[in-house]
């Protein structure tokens, strides 16, 4: 019984998680990567860039979507589509989200480094900042032209 709620607990921590990364949001990014990716070539693109590379996209990606969770929580505490968001119900603490993001970017820009090359890994990372800090710390709450606006952090 024990390990039957302890599952349960891990799973739901797990999908806590997972939501902080706004998946959906960085399967749409993949799209317009990918597109890149082969548009850039005739020649194909290897197999390690193709996978590492838009691993590590999806990862600095994820630790944006996180940062971004962290700085709203208070706001989708109270709005009826985000009140039960990971933060905003207090299911994971904004130090552990925060660790969280720090993570992700840290072994997305790794990836990037590793398997790209230098210019893809700094303006991911331009991207990363541009979303989490520029977009989110000042943007969404200065102009409603913010979509248009933090949307260029995610089409770089």
């Amino acid at each position: 019984m024990a390990t039957l709620i302890g599952e349960r607990h891990s799973q739901a921590i797990w999908r806590d998680y997972l939501e902080l990364t706004k998946p959906k949001v960085v399967v749409l990014m993949l799209i317009t990567s990918l597109v890149g990716m082969f548009l850039a070539t005739r020649a194909g693109v290897p197999w390690t860039v193709l996978v590492f590379g838009n691993l590590g996209i999806a990862l600095c990606a994820g630790g944006a979507a996180a940062v971004n969770h962290v700085v709203d929580r208070r706001i989708d505490a109270v709005m009826a589509r985000t009140h039960k968001r990971p933060l905003a119900e207090g299911r994971v603490s904004p130090a552990a989200a925060l660790t969280f993001a720090l993570v992700l970017a840290l072994l997305g820009q790794a990836l990037l480094l590793a398997f790209t090359n230098p210019l893809t890994a700094w303006l991911t990372l331009a991207s990363l900042l541009g979303y989490a800090v520029v977009y989110t710390g000042f943007l969404k709450r200065a102009t409603p032209q913010n979509i248009v606006i933090g949307g260029l952090a995610g089409a770089a």
